[in-house]
């Protein structure tokens, strides 16, 4: 299969090797000209123009906001985009973390067309993609994904959840959890400073207790020696509360809590931090 891969960026770059290491024709396009150089020594045929990417059998997008994947494939007038140019039969293959409102659009334009669309939100870090170990949260036309599953094992590790909602959704629910979890971390940790416990003596001590998580096995050491250097940023993580609480809300269901947090990266970034790390919300707080 041909396949063409928009989005080179932390997260996409090694998924686009991965599809080189399974095998896969690859085309690619990007601005900047050090990632277009180490792509063509590994194989890749680097286009001179987005549109070329069109004459594909897989277009793969990984993108960092939803409009920017809407108006690379529908374009200003929806005319204009990659959907206008492709072929039908070929497939959208999806890995940005997008909004379940926005996947279904596409899918209909897709379907309208004569393109299948699917959905593979990744679920971690771009050094679990480099390691093919990134999860893939996979759903949207059933032949399509059928079909593309034994390249998707052998890039990552996919999930078959059946729908693009569920897609979407799964990784938006993992980084409201997540970063409500690292919000309320970073408020116990300026609770235990003001207690004059710091943070490297309260950390081992809150890991022995109920209170352990990811993020505090994580992210905690790096608040703990000021390390904010941008993994996940601030701006990232608002985004994915933000688009968490707008799914939550066309469910008719409250995200009460997720607002919450949603309300500290706010702080955080009005504080100038939307570069650095997610942790950084730590630095924000009242």
């Amino acid at each position: 299969m041909r396949f063409s891969f928009l989005g080179l960026g932390n997260m996409g770059a090694p998924l686009a090797r991965n599809i080189l290491l399974a095998g896969g024709d690859l085309t690619v396009f990007t601005r900047r000209e050090d990632c277009a150089r180490a792509f063509a020594a590994e194989g890749a045929v680097v286009a001179t123009d987005r549109k070329e990417l069109a004459a594909c059998d897989v277009l793969c997008t990984c993108l960092p906001l939803p409009e920017h994947v809407r108006d690379a494939v529908l374009g200003a007038s929806g005319a204009d985009g990659l959907y206008a140019a492709m072929a039908p039969g070929a497939v959208h293959l999806e890995f940005s973390t997008i909004d379940p409102a926005t996947a279904k659009t596409l899918m209909q334009a897709a379907a309208a067309r004569g393109i299948a669309y699917v959905q593979a939100t990744v679920g971690k870090t771009p050094q679990m993609a480099l390691r093919r170990e990134e999860p893939l949260f996979v759903g949207g036309d059933r032949e399509a994904v059928h079909r593309l599953l034994p390249l998707l094992e052998q890039i990552g590790r996919p999930h078959d959840v059946g729908s693009v909602d569920a897609a979407c959704a799964v990784k938006l629910l993992s980084n409201m959890i997540g970063m409500a979890n690292l919000a309320v971390l970073a408020e116990g940790l300026r609770i235990g400073a003001a207690a004059g416990i710091g943070s490297h003596a309260l950390l081992p001590l809150l890991q022995d207790t109920g209170a352990r998580s990811f993020q505090m096995d994580v992210r905690g050491p790096w608040i703990a020696t000021d390390d904010f250097s941008p993994r996940f940023s601030v701006d990232l993580a608002a985004k994915d509360l933000r688009l968490g609480c707008a799914m939550a809300r066309s469910w008719n269901c409250d995200p009460e809590l997720t607002e919450r947090a949603f309300a500290a990266f706010g702080r955080a970034q009005e504080a100038g931090l939307g570069g650095e790390d997610a942790c950084a919300v730590f630095k924000a707080g009242r």
